[in-house]
């Protein structure tokens, strides 16, 4: 995410989810995801059960960093957002703080229109959470306490198995 390693914490996760969750109900979405550039899964919400989350979060990934080349040849800072039409499923995709991907999975029950005034909103909301989880991060609140709960017969132990 814009060269540094994002580090996800508890609160920020729970506040992602429930944006997640809201969006998928406000937008009658059949899932949402929200995942990082990178394409690991961020949060999901909705009927997910039937996907491939794993594989479509690095293909979202990768369609969204190609579109970003394509927007650099023509002389475009981004494409911000990306509309796919399908028979049944309809995928919609947008940036969030130039730190993650929100896609929205939707078909007849919804409408594009539905899909991006609420995904506005989240997307603003979310922008808000990320933007936090930054400040956390620059303020030495972000440094994971993994290792100092490893000590070295731990270390031992691991190695002598």
């Amino acid at each position: 995410m814009n060269g540094n390693q994002m580090v996800m914490f508890e609160e920020e996760q729970r506040q992602i989810q429930a944006a997640c969750d809201t969006l998928a109900r406000a937008a009658n979405a059949l899932a949402v995801l929200v995942i990082d550039k990178n394409g690991q899964e961020i949060a999901r919400a909705g009927q997910t059960e039937h996907l491939d989350v794993t594989s479509l979060s690095s293909l979202f990934a990768g369609n969204v960093a190609a579109t970003g080349g394509i927007a650099k040849l023509l002389a475009e800072k981004e494409f911000a957002g990306q509309f796919h039409e399908g028979e049944k499923t309809n995928v919609h995709i947008s940036l969030v703080a130039q730190r993650a991907i929100l896609v929205v999975l939707f078909d007849g029950r919804s409408s594009l229109g539905l899909v991006r005034l609420r995904v506005k909103k989240a997307a603003e909301q979310l922008g808000q959470i990320f933007e936090a989880l930054v400040r956390k991060m620059n303020q030495g609140g972000a440094r994971p306490q993994v290792f100092g709960e490893i000590t070295d017969d731990d270390i031992d132990n691991l190695f002598n198995e």
